[in-house]
């Protein structure tokens, strides 16, 4: 029987106290979700993945457990492989290889997305909306700018689905951007939540 959005959500909100985490989960769901309609792919299966990639972060906030650490409790809550997968492929130092369209959209919309809401948070306007490739790559020149991110495996990242970084980036902005009020995206102003 597969695993319902409701239940992945769930999963989400078990594990994971943090609304920036939270967040994060969601902006995930919603790029991989967009990148399905594109490749005429299942939007849920994409947008389940997406959903529970970072479940276990909080609890396991390391290389060395996560998302490792977290594939039990997945599997006894009858998470298919193909999913568990995927997640273990989106952590490069496991060395499990992105072989499918799945697994390397999650790689590449993983970081990005990141980056693209914290790009929107510092925005006058704070509407991920305003954010243009010109933006991400400026700010990605900025090493203090949100320090943890991996400014190379974006690009890689974005090389290895094949697709060019400036309309990656406008592609997965374009995401976000239809489910900005969920994501805190929206700005501020009359139509900011």
């Amino acid at each position: 029987m597969p695993i319902s959005r409701d239940e992945a959500w769930s999963l989400v909100t078990e594990f994971v106290e943090n609304e920036s985490l939270r967040r994060h989960c969601l902006a995930v769901e919603t790029a991989m979700r967009a990148y399905a309609r594109m490749y005429g792919e299942s939007e849920e299966d994409w947008g389940l993945v997406g959903l529970v990639h970072d479940y276990d972060y909080e609890i396991h906030p390391t290389a060395d457990e996560h998302p490792e650490a977290g594939v039990p409790l997945l599997r006894d809550r009858g998470y298919p492989e193909w999913v568990i997968r995927a997640i273990l492929s989106h952590a490069e130092y496991l060395d499990v290889p992105r072989e499918t369209l799945l697994e390397k959209t999650l790689y590449a919309v993983d970081e990005l997305s990141g980056f693209v809401s914290a790009v929107a948070l510092v925005r006058p306007s704070r509407a991920v909306a305003e954010v243009t490739p010109q933006a991400v790559r400026k700010k990605m020149k900025d090493k203090a700018f949100a320090r943890a991110v991996d400014r190379e495996t974006m690009v890689r990242a974005a090389e290895e689905l094949g697709v060019d970084f400036d309309e990656h980036v406008a592609f997965v902005v374009e995401a976000l951007a239809g489910n900005a009020a969920a994501l805190g995206l929206a700005g501020k102003g009359d139509d900011a939540v």
